[in-house]
This record gives structure tokens, C-alpha cells and sequence, in this order.
């Protein structure tokens, strides 16, 4: 290629570079077929034995509540050890149909999204203790880094659901933190959002109230156009806590869909191979699965993975690992087996933003689209195996995100994209950036990224040599400055403050 088409080539990117270039929010499908790599055989032997485990075995239910639930369930309920067993035939009965695709509805009616099928949805991550950027270093939590996690998760069209707020916030009371959490996934997004305080029946009733008031909806209401996701994880193995039980069973009394995902990690919490943790987390599911059913028949739910390994030298969680992408594969022919909706992650162990985060978060993206997973969470900022919120991955990981939300669409195949014209016009050694096939198209032809700089060496050096990383810096920042709040009925928000401001004396009571 000659200099003069490359510096035409590096002109117009330079000019497309200078804007922040994303995909407009829209709803995402897989329109592939999804990847197997178990028989039907050996599929079936994986649920054959985890019906084994749930009958010979059993899971421990620590909640009262549940205990009389499942005993009038028909389970094998010892009360005195709050042992629950169950018979292979009442699991089989207690999945037949559940709900295969549910609506979660949004503030905002346009980001609206629908869970199960092929459809994917993106949501950011929830959970961790700390906080990262690159001007501040590693940190506690706080309020503020909590709010503009929320504002940038809110910012970015590729992410459809507000996975849980980001990071906890450390210098907020305990008792009463989630109320704030809750407070800025409703006011500062206006998509659906996932309260991740399922940790207590209290708790996971705030998280109803106050959807309903951000939605001005009564109970009635919310249980007709679910609009939060309930999500907990079991204390594998085979232990159901009883904060955990009583909030899943406040969740489906509310009609709103709630993910039951084992933290199975193999090696630790499950045995050192990919079938016998996958064994054990489809064991745990379809025992807490059980649950839902036995406080409303017919309650919404997400078949939930979260199988990785652990070091064997270190005893460390690892992440994005290729047991992890086989796990998530797996159980993405097991949810389509019971026909539930999937719920699976995007992971890394990295300590900071660099190879290790971009390749293991890509190989755990990677796997959750070949698994046709529903709801894919923590796809935006989780770090450090999920104890860090890092701003700078949030913009890493919306770009991994977008690259693969514009390889699902669809190639059109016809007379006017073959460009037999324009290759007719151009002929033997020519080149097509002139053309007029080529003109038409060129702002919109390809793919554009966020973050990606694709100028050549000299145009990257003289602008500041800066690497992917720096130049995420620059973004999220760029973001805030611009955020605009989404509209908002100030009556709403009287009324969920005084709602928190109800709650706030009460828990301080207690």
C-alpha cells in the first residue's frame, strides 16, 4: 500500500477517533447455534447424579421458614438438623412448567429487556469491597465511587441492566447501605436494575417497596411486569443459609425472578474436576430451585452458573480460566435441558487492568456467548476475582462487550453488499476508497471502537503514547463530565426518600 492511502486511511480514523463512538442501547440476540461439548449421555449423567446427591445426600436449608415449606413440598425435611433431602421424582415434577422467558421491565419502558431464549443481557458488576482507578490506586469503597459507578454503568449503551450498583459502599452503615444503593440504581439510570441484598427477608422486602415506588406500582402490579432480579448464591457445598432462603422466598412471593447460582469452585468447594463441581452446582440449583417452587408454584427463575477452579498451588480462586469456559458451556446445555433461563459472569483474578484482565475476561465473554447464557453478570468492571470495582475496566470490558454485540449481527448477503460494481469500476490494481460503493458507507461500514486506538505508530507516539488503559481513563472521566441525570418525578424521589429515611430509624432500632 502506498503512503498516500495511508495517510488517508489514518486520516479518516483519526477523525472517527476523536468522538466517543458507542452502539446504541438495543436489545441483543445470539442468533448462532449454541456450542455443546458434552452428549446427551453425558449430560445425563451429570443430572442422574446430582438427583443422586440431592436424594442420598441433601442440602442444609438453616432457614425455619423454608424447612416447613419443603415439608409441605413432600421433601425429606429433619428438622432437628435442618436437613433436607429429596425424592429424584419431585425434582423432576417440580420443573416442569416454569417459566422459560420472563420481561424485566425498566423505568425507562425503552430499555426495557427480556431474559431467556437467545437473548443477552449485559449487566455490570455488583459486590465488590474496593474500588480502583488509575489516580487513586486501590481503595475502600465509599458512597461517591458507588454513585458514579452507577452514573457510568447508566452511560454505557452496551450494558443493559444495572447489575447491582457497583461497589459496596464501606463508609455507609451496614444495616442500612442497601437503601442507598437501591436509591441511586433507580434515580441515576433509568434502566432495570438487580438489588443484590437477598441476604435477609428485611432486606429483600426494601428492595420490592422501593420498586414499586420508583415504578408506582402496587404489589399486584410488580408481580405482572417483574422489574428486579433477585440474585444469591448458595455456601457450597450444599449449604443454604437462612438469610439467603427467607430473601429468595420474599423475592418469588413478589413475583420477581430471582438467579440461584453456586459459588462451586473446584478444587475447594467442589471436587477437582470440571464434571464432578459442574455435578455439585447443578446438585445445589435444582435443590434451591425446589425452594422458589415450594413458596409460589410457578415462580420465575434463572438457572445460575458460577463454576471456576482454584490455583492448586496457592489455594486463590482463578477466573476466565478454560475449566470456567467449560463450566459455563455445560451449564448452558443444562439450563436448555430443564428450559430455564441462564445466568453465568464474566470474570478475571487480575489484580489490575492489564493482559491477564483482557484475555480471562474475554475467554469468560467468549464462553457466555457460545452458551447462549441470558444474563451475563459482572460484564462490566469486575476485578480481582469480584473483591475490585475498576473504573478503567468498565471501559475495557464495554469494548470487549460491543465487539462481540456487532459480531452477533447479522451479514447481509446481497446484489448491492457483494459490490460487484464497485469492483468492476475500480479494476486491477486500483483501490476502493475513492469508489463510490465505498463513499456511501464509510462512516458507518465498520465497527468503531470506544477504546481501540488503530492510528499508525508515529499518530499514537506524537499524541502521548498512551496505552489502552490511560486512555480508559480518560474515557470514564470523559463520561462523567458529561453525564446527564435521567428524567425522574421529584415526587418519586420525596417518596423514596422518605421511604429510606422510614427504614434508616427502624434498622437503627433494632
Amino acid at each position: 500500500m502506498s503512503r498516500r492511502r495511508s495517510s488517508t486511511r489514518d486520516s479518516r480514523r483519526s477523525e472517527r477517533k476523536q468522538g466517543f463512538a458507542q452502539l446504541p442501547f438495543a436489545p441483543l440476540s445470539n442468533p448462532y447455534p449454541p456450542m455443546e461439548i458434552l452428549s446427551a449421555d453425558q449430560l445425563e449423567t451429570i443430572h442422574q447424579a446430582s438427583l443422586k446427591i440431592l436424594r442420598d445426600i441433601g442440602l442444609r436449608v438453616e432457614s425455619p421458614t423454608a424447612l416447613k415449606l419443603l415439608t409441605d413440598l413432600r421433601a425429606d425435611v429433619d428438622h432437628d438438623n435442618a436437613h433436607v433431602r429429596f425424592e429424584p421424582a419431585l425434582i423432576e415434577e417440580l420443573l416442569q412448567g416454569l417459566p422459560s422467558e420472563f420481561t424485566i421491565h425498566a423505568r425507562n419502558p425503552q430499555k426495557t429487556v427480556r431474559m431467556g431464549g437467545n437473548s443477552i443481557v449485559f449487566a455490570s458488576v455488583c459486590g465488590p469491597s474496593f474500588v480502583s482507578d488509575l489516580d487513586l490506586g486501590r481503595r475502600a469503597a465509599s458512597q461517591q465511587d458507588m454513585e458514579n459507578f452507577v452514573r457510568l454503568s447508566g452511560s454505557l449503551n452496551i450494558l443493559h441492566h444495572e447489575g447491582g450498583s457497583g461497589p459496596e459502599p464501606l463508609d455507609l452503615p451496614p444495616g442500612s447501605r442497601h437503601l442507598e444503593m437501591m436509591y441511586a440504581q433507580i434515580t441515576l439510570t433509568d434502566k432495570g436494575w438487580q438489588p443484590s441484598w437477598l441476604d435477609t427477608a428485611s432486606r429483600a422486602r426494601d428492595c420490592i417497596e422501593m420498586a414499586k415506588i420508583a415504578l408506582q406500582t402496587d404489589d399486584e402490579g410488580l408481580k405482572l411486569r417483574p422489574a428486579i432480579i433477585g440474585g444469591l448464591n448458595t455456601n457450597s457445598p450444599l449449604l443454604f443459609d437462612e438469610g439467603q432462603a427467607d430473601g429468595m422466598r420474599v423475592f418469588a412471593e413478589a413475583g420477581q425472578p430471582v438467579h440461584i447460582t453456586p459459588f462451586t469452585l473446584a478444587g475447594a468447594m467442589a471436587p477437582a474436576t470440571v464434571a464432578g463441581a459442574v455435578t455439585l452446582q447443578n446438585a445445589e440449583a435444582l435443590g434451591c430451585i425446589a425452594l422458589t417452587q415450594a413458596a409460589v408454584p410457578g415462580a420465575p427463575t434463572f438457572y445460575g452458573h458460577f463454576t471456576s477452579n482454584v490455583d492448586m498451588r496457592t489455594g486463590s480462586p482463578a477466573f476466565g480460566t478454560p475449566e470456567y469456559a467449560q463450566s459455563v458451556i455445560i451449564s448452558g446445555q443444562l439450563a436448555r435441558r430443564y428450559k430455564l433461563p441462564l445466568r453465568s459472569s464474566s470474570t478475571t483474578a487480575s489484580a489490575c487492568v492489564d493482559l491477564q484482565a483482557t484475555y480471562e475476561s474475554d475467554m469468560s465473554i467468549n464462553a457466555c456467548i457460545q452458551a447462549h447464557v441470558n444474563n451475563v453478570m459482572h460484564a462490566g468492571g469486575w476485578l480481582e476475582g469480584g473483591l475490585t470495582c475498576s473504573f478503567e475496566k468498565l471501559i475495557l470490558d464495554a469494548e470487549l462487550l460491543q465487539m462481540q454485540a456487532a459480531f452477533l449481527q447479522p451479514v447481509t448477503v446481497d446484489e448491492d453488499s457483494l459490490g460487484l460494481e464497485a469492483i468492476e469500476e475500480v479494476g486491477p490494481g486500483g483501490h476502493f476508497f475513492g469508489s463510490a460503493h465505498t463513499l456511501a458507507r464509510y462512516e458507518n461500514a465498520f465497527y468503531q471502537p470506544i477504546l481501540s486506538d488503530w492510528r499508525n505508530f508515529e499518530s499514537w507516539h506524537e499524541d502521548g503514547a498512551k496505552n489502552a488503559t490511560q486512555r480508559a481513563n480518560e474515557i470514564w472521566k470523559k463520561l462523567l463530565q458529561e453525564y446527564e441525570k435521567p428524567p425522574i418525578d421529584p415526587a418519586i424521589e420525596e417518596e423514596l426518600q422518605a421511604y429510606m429515611a422510614r427504614r434508616k430509624e427502624q434498622i437503627a432500632d433494632e
